[in-house]
């Protein structure tokens, strides 16, 4: 069988960075496709499940949360030497000066424009181009703080710009996260190879955060990462870099400014903030002086700026350095600033506000690539659009000249990229990324590789969407091992203390612990209702005469650790269920008629109904797998992720990772339903417990006990109080004793709580059971323990908005309604056979567990709303 590289073929007309390579780094690839893949298809497509299955597990992400867009990379990363990088790392650091010091000039002495080196419509009319930015003083010796540069090499081998990233700059965090991932796949080769490390970019990043701080910010000041929010497309790149570099991820929303100091927002104290790494557009940071309908600024964020208390990076007006028709003017822009001429060229432009450039546009629009200045309208290839369609794109150029850009297109080369098993040549840009560092620019040793899907596709640049690829710098010289974040104590930066978490934050913990506690209780009695409807309802009647096992009784004597591949909790053992006696604490009436199949089914309808569905055709499978369907184990799950993401920088990556697999098991329950309705759920809910297990875990034992920790732990308790109040409330109306053995004992396995309940009380009987999970403070399941849990993290918390009285008051009035309850009188029933004791401490309790969770939200998590432009008025 011929090997995967020799049945390889380029396109004819492009470079290809493979087979047109020198010999030397030639075999280079070739050994990297050789020694994971040889001959066999099947190992290529292996190897790119893994990828999807690594960047699943690490959650990354790109486009809008809700789309089916996500993170596709290539497991075969893009190969540089040396030799060939020598001229991108060059150009770069020359491109990343020069555009300092257009930038410096443009808001400063505008030679430039005097000049007419550039002619002021392509800068003045450009709406990256800030007036407020002229006041605003600078830190440190470089106005540009970092930049991201899309390049292709050209047919003939040379490398040419597509576009600059200079506003807010993506990517640095996916080109981390497509090293690890394909380092991981490709562990033995990349071992092997000499891979120039990325992670000397992000540490120099860091330091000049630190070095960009105003002067009174002290040796260590705070930084923090300005995001719009994680409905934002490049949200994981955002909080992936925060957390990498060890910063704090804020929104607008977080901070505040008075008296020209810029604070964040927190349960404790507020806090300073010395600089701020932007990833929000300069035209949505502050409503108060640029009219924004984005609701994502700060209000007085631009005086803050003007009195010097803080520093931002990219500054306020930094994107009108992306203007298309300002790379028509750079050549001659680098030769008047004394660089000379470029290094690293952009694609030749032909800007439509010279008349001559405007008439060679429209002459030529059938072979051009034409992009409009600014806005969301992308760049189009003008020989994909009808004779029609160049018509009305040339009376939209004549129509308004200035904003309109032609540009020759770049038949970018192709590198191997794996499709159904084999590899095909795909037209491959780069996204190089260079930080200031000191006084030079430092170019990370990698970059972003996005290779297009169609063959014969020009890159346009300017977007992270297709297919990602890692990229290596292949060197001769050996490697030291360094850290991707902050190593060392001159690259720490300064710590937020353990209070300073935002209301937006504390609000985003607190509801992952209540939907993740929320996702167990519905699974645990989805179990125990699925095994029920195998004992009572899947099987004929004369099966169900006799008394039937079930296996669903475990628990783990109070244990929240991780769960047994079989889904039981570790140290656990499995029971029988309906075959042992529990006992009634009304033994005295007299025996009831119904068969045990008749009890199991009047239990069984019980069990369905508090679940919301229908007894005789339940849908379990849609509790699990439907989305839309509010309480659902899914619909549980991807809010939990969704809270995930917005403090995405609070904790620890095996939580994304669980999140991932739980996501994986509804998703191939889902696609299983759609051929098969007829099999259970069970195997299903056993995998999701152990996934939710696994995660309580991580919960419990790899974050730090600070604030944040105690509000996760607030909403899981509150979740947990209710839910096994919730589960009680079917006991207050009494049943024959063969239907209320079997909703008690099922009550008890859904809370983990049947073996102790044996153990303990041998007799059984309701009272015994009200004792275990309602007053039994040493269990972990039962109220009292959610009780005592939570008056003791309350304890810790800051109030944000107001007093805590009335918070502290229901918890109080819940521990009062426990110690009047009286196990002895749980059997109290009227006529109606309502036991009245029991149903009024219920249904106290319920009410004040509701009202608690909004007495919490109401102290703590309070939001300054987002200020925005409408209609002429400012809305709050």
């Amino acid at each position: 069988m011929s090997h995967l590289v020799d049945d390889y073929r380029a396109r004819a007309t492009a470079h290809d960075e493979m087979l047109g390579s020198h010999p030397d780094h030639r075999r280079a690839w070739t050994r990297i496709l050789t020694r994971p893949f040889g001959s066999d298809p099947a190992a290529l497509d292996a190897v790119a499940e893994e990828v999807v299955d690594l960047l699943q597990d690490q959650s990354v992400t790109y486009g809008e949360p809700d789309s089916t867009e996500t993170w596709n990379l290539d497991p075969v990363p893009v190969l540089v030497d040396d030799d060939g990088w020598q001229p991108l790392e060059s150009g770069l650091a020359q491109r990343a000066q020069l555009l300092d010091l257009v930038l410096d000039d443009l808001y400063g002495e505008r030679r430039l424009l005097t000049s007419g080196t550039i002619p002021p419509e392509v800068v003045l009319a450009h709406p990256g181009y800030s007036r407020h930015a002229h006041s605003l003083p600078q830190h440190g010796e470089h106005r540009l703080f970092h930049l991201a540069v899309d390049v292709a090499r050209n047919a003939d081998r040379t490398w040419t710009v597509l576009m600059d990233r200079t506003g807010t700059p993506v990517g640095a965090g996916y080109a981390m996260a497509d090293r690890r991932v394909v380092s991981e796949v490709l562990s033995g080769v990349y071992r092997r190879s000499r891979v120039r490390r990325v992670g000397p970019y992000f540490q120099a990043l860091l330091r000049s955060l630190q070095e960009a701080a105003p002067p009174g910010a002290g040796d260590e000041p705070h930084i923090a990462v300005l995001t719009p929010g994680p409905e934002h497309p490049t949200y994981f790149d955002q909080a992936y870099l925060a957390g990498m570099l060890g910063l704090q991820l804020v929104h607008g929303s977080d901070l505040r400014v008075e008296d020209g100091r810029l604070t964040m927002r927190s349960l404790g104290r507020e806090e300073p903030v010395d600089v701020l790494l932007r990833h929000v557009p300069a035209g949505d940071v502050d409503p108060l002086e640029i009219r924004s309908t984005a609701g994502t600024g700060t209000p007085g964020l631009l005086h803050a700026l003007r009195s010097g208390s803080v520093a931002v990076v990219n500054p306020i007006g930094s994107g009108v350095l992306e203007s298309p028709a300002l790379r028509a003017h750079l050549p001659r822009a680098a030769r008047y600033l004394g660089l000379g001429d470029l290094e690293l060229p952009s694609a030749v432009t032909y800007w439509c506000g010279d008349r001559s450039m405007c008439n060679h546009v429209i002459a030529n629009l059938h072979r051009l690539v034409v992009r409009p200045v600014a806005g969301p309208e992308g760049a189009v290839r003008g020989w994909e659009l009808t004779v029609t369609q160049r018509a009305a794109l040339a009376a939209r150029i004549s129509e308004r000249p200035g904003w309109w850009v032609g540009e020759e297109p770049v038949d970018a080369s192709t590198t191997p990229t794996v499709d159904s098993g084999t590899l095909h040549p795909r037209p491959t840009s780069l996204r190089l990324f260079a930080a200031v560092d000191g006084p030079d620019y430092q170019v990370m040793s990698g970059a972003v590789g996005i290779s297009s899907d169609d063959d014969a596709a020009t890159p346009l640049g300017g977007t992270l969407a297709g297919r990602a690829k890692d990229v290596w710098v292949i060197t001769h010289r050996s490697q030291p091992v360094t850290a991707s974040g902050a190593t060392g104590r001159d690259v720490l930066p300064g710590r937020f203390p353990d209070t300073a978490v935002s209301p937006r934050a504390a609000e985003d913990l607190f509801w992952l612990g209540r939907y993740t506690e929320r996702a167990e209780g519905m699974v645990r009695m989805l179990s125990v209702a699925t095994d029920r409807w195998d004992d009572f309802r899947s099987r004929p009647d004369d099966e169900t005469d006799e008394t039937e096992s079930s296996d669903d009784g475990v628990e783990g004597d109070g244990s929240e650790g991780p769960a047994a591949a079989d889904g039981t909790a570790t140290g656990s053992d499995t029971t029988t269920g309906s075959d042992t006696t529990t006992g009634s604490d009304s033994a005295d009436e007299p025996a009831d008629d119904s068969t045990v199949g008749g009890s199991g089914r009047q239990a069984l309808d019980v069990l369905v109904r508090a679940l919301g569905l229908a007894p005789d055709d339940p849908a379990f499978g849609a509790l699990v797998t439907d989305r839309s369907l509010a309480g659902s184990v899914a619909w549980c799950v991807a809010r939990m992720q969704r809270d995930a993401r917005g403090v995405r920088d609070n904790l620890p990556p095996e939580v994304l990772t669980v999140m991932a697999s739980l996501d994986r098991v509804i998703g191939r329950e889902r696609r299983r339903r759609a051929t098969d309705e007829l099999t259970g759920v069970q195997s299903t809910l056993s995998r999701l417990l152990e996934s939710l297990m696994a995660l309580h875990g991580v919960f419990t034992e790899s974050l730090v006990r600070d604030i944040g920790w105690r509000l996760l732990d607030v909403g899981r308790r509150l979740e947990r109080a209710q839910g096994v109040v919730g589960a009680l409330e079917p006991l207050s109306t009494r049943r024959d004793a063969g239907t209320e053995e079997l909703v008690l004992e099922s009550v008890l396995t859904a809370h983990d709580s049947v073996i102790t309940f044996r153990r303990r009380y041998p007799t059984g009987g309701l009272g015994a059971a009200l004792e275990l999970l309602l007053l039994d403070e040493s269990n972990p399941r039962s109220l009292a323990f959610q009780v005592a849990t939570l008056t003791q993290h309350l304890e810790h918390l800051p109030a944000l908005a107001r007093t805590t009285g009335q918070r502290d008051e229901l918890l109080g009035q819940v521990r009062e309604l426990l110690d009047e309850l009286r196990t002895e009188r749980a059997d109290e029933v009227r006529d109606d056979g309502t036991r009245t004791h029991l149903a009024e401490i219920l249904t106290s309790i319920s009410w004040r567990l509701r009202e608690l969770t909004g007495e919490i939200t109401a102290v703590h998590f309070r939001r300054t709303p987002a200020a925005r432009w409408t209609e002429g008025r400012w809305e709050m």
